[in-house]
C-alpha cells in the first residue's frame, strides 16, 4: 500500500476488517489462555459493534469475530479489556433511546463473547456512555449520562462517573462528578458558550496504579482536570488546564507521565477542512499540581499540506500508556494521531522542544466520506508495533518502528 508520508515506521500489514473498516476509539489487547493475542476494535458506528482480531503474528492479522448492534441509532465507540473481561460503551444518536449504557462480556473464548451483565445509563437527557477505561479489573471509569442527571444544555450530558465491577454480574455506582454549574440545580453560573460549542461533558477519564487516587479527565469546552478521587464518593478538583478561549475546545485526553511530573493534553479536531484549526497537543509543567503551566506543544504536520486537504486535520487520540502487560509504556516517547495527518511519533526528552521522530499516512481508502485518511486511535504493544485505525473505512494498520 502507498503512503502519502513514511518515515521511522513501516507498514507490516492491513486488515479491512471484512469490509467494515470504520473503527472509533476503543482499542485493547488480550492475551489469551491458549497463548493468542487479540486485538479488540470498537467501530465508529453501526451496524457493526466490535470486532475481534488475532493478531498474534502481527503481519498476518486475522477477524476472528465481528458482532452487530441492535439498532442503527446507537454507537460502540469506546472498549477496554482486562483480563477475560470486555466493557464496551454504548452511546445513542438521541437523548431518551436504549441501549444507554455499558456492557460486560465474558472473552475468555474469543470466538463467542458472552455478556455478564449491562449498566444502564439511559434517561431523558442521556445518551449513555462515550467512553470507558478499565484497566484495573475492580472499577470502571467513564463519560455517561444517567437517568438522574438532568443538564442546562443538552450537549453537556455526560459526567465522570465511577462503577465498581468486582462482581461484574452486579456493577454498582461509587460516584460521579461533573463540572460545577451544567447541571440543573447547582449553585455555581452556567458556563460561556464557545463560538464553536462541543459541550461541556466528560471525554476521557483515566485513573493509573500509579497514583489511583487522581482521575485525569478530559472534559472537552471545559478542558482538563486532575481530580482528588480518593473518597470516589466525593471526587474533588485539585486543578484545571483550560485554553479555550482563545483556542477552540473539545479536550480530549489527559495523560500524565509520572515519571517526568508531565501532562500531554489532546484537543480533538471535529471539524473538515481546518474550520477549527488549531487542534493542538499541549504539554504541562504538573510538578505542582495545582498550577499546571503549558510549556510546549507537540509539533504539529504542516497544515499548508493537511489543513484543506479534505476531512479532519488536528490532533486527536493518544497512545495512553494503558497499564497491562500487553501495553508499550513510555514517559518520553509519545504517540498521537491526526486524522488525516496520520499517526505521529515524538521524542519529549525535552519537554520546552519536542521532537518529531516518525510518521506514517496512508493514503486515502476507498468507500470513505472524504477523500483522505482519517486515522483515529493509535495503540502500541509492548514489542513497540503500533496499530493505527481509520475512521470511516480503512480499517487496521500495523506498523513497525524503525528508529
Amino acid at each position: 500500500m502507498a503512503a502519502l508520508e513514511a518515515y521511522g515506521m513501516k507498514l507490516i500489514a492491513h486488515d479491512l476488517l471484512d469490509g467494515w473498516g470504520g473503527i472509533g476509539e476503543g482499542m485493547s489487547i488480550q492475551k489469551t489462555r491458549d497463548g493468542r493475542r487479540i486485538m479488540w476494535l470498537a467501530h465508529e458506528g453501526p451496524p457493526k459493534n466490535f470486532t475481534g482480531v488475532d493478531v498474534t503474528d502481527p503481519r498476518h492479522p486475522k477477524v476472528v469475530v465481528q458482532t452487530e448492534l441492535p439498532h442503527m441509532k446507537v454507537r460502540s465507540n469506546s472498549l477496554e479489556v482486562c483480563g477475560d473481561i470486555m466493557a464496551v460503551a454504548y452511546q445513542t444518536l438521541e437523548h431518551g433511546l436504549q441501549p444507554a449504557g455499558f456492557e460486560l462480556f465474558d472473552v475468555s473464548v474469543p470466538e463467542n463473547p458472552r455478556s455478564i451483565s449491562f449498566f444502564d445509563c439511559s434517561g431523558p437527557l442521556s445518551r449513555g456512555v462515550h467512553q470507558v477505561w478499565f484497566v484495573d479489573g475492580r472499577y470502571v471509569h467513564f463519560a455517561g449520562g444517567a437517568a438522574d442527571f438532568m443538564p442546562h444544555n443538552g450537549l453537556d450530558d455526560q459526567a465522570y462517573r465511577i462503577v465498581d465491577v468486582g462482581n461484574p454480574s452486579k456493577p454498582v455506582e461509587v460516584g460521579r462528578w461533573w463540572m460545577p454549574g451544567t447541571r440543573q440545580g447547582d449553585k455555581e453560573p452556567q458556563p460561556t458558550r464557545l463560538p464553536i460549542d462541543s459541550g461541556f461533558r466528560a471525554h476521557n477519564t483515566n485513573v493509573f496504579p500509579q497514583r489511583p487516587d487522581r482521575a485525569y479527565v478530559a472534559y472537552l469546552d471545559g478542558g482538563g482536570f486532575v481530580l482528588d478521587i480518593s473518597d470516589m464518593g466525593s471526587p474533588k478538583v485539585i486543578s484545571n488546564f483550560n485554553p479555550h478561549p482563545p483556542y477552540p475546545g473539545f479536550t480530549h485526553t489527559v495523560l500524565p507521565l509520572f515519571s517526568r511530573d508531565l501532562l500531554v493534553v489532546s484537543d480533538e479536531c471535529v471539524k473538515d477542512n481546518g474550520e477549527d484549526w488549531p487542534k493542538l497537543t499541549w504539554i504541562l509543567d504538573a510538578r505542582n499540581e495545582t498550577n499546571l503551566v503549558p510549556v510546549s506543544t507537540l509539533p504539529m504536520p504542516p497544515f499548508e499540506k493537511y489543513g484543506h486537504a479534505g476531512g479532519r486535520y488536528g490532533s486527536h487520540n493518544l497512545h495512553e500508556n494503558r497499564p497491562g502487560e500487553t501495553s508499550f509504556r513510555s514517559d518520553t516517547l509519545i504517540f498521537s494521531t491526526f486524522f488525516n495527518a496520520g499517526v505521529r511519533a515524538y521524542d519529549l526528552s525535552n519537554p520546552l522542544q519536542p521532537k518529531e521522530v516518525a510518521a506514517y499516512v496512508p493514503e486515502g481508502p476507498k468507500g470513505s466520506r472524504v477523500p483522505t485518511i482519517q486515522i483515529n486511535d493509535v495503540f502500541v504493544d509492548e514489542n513497540a508495533i503500533v496499530y493505527a485505525v481509520d475512521r470511516h473505512s480503512g480499517g487496521l494498520y500495523i506498523l513497525e518502528l524503525d528508529l
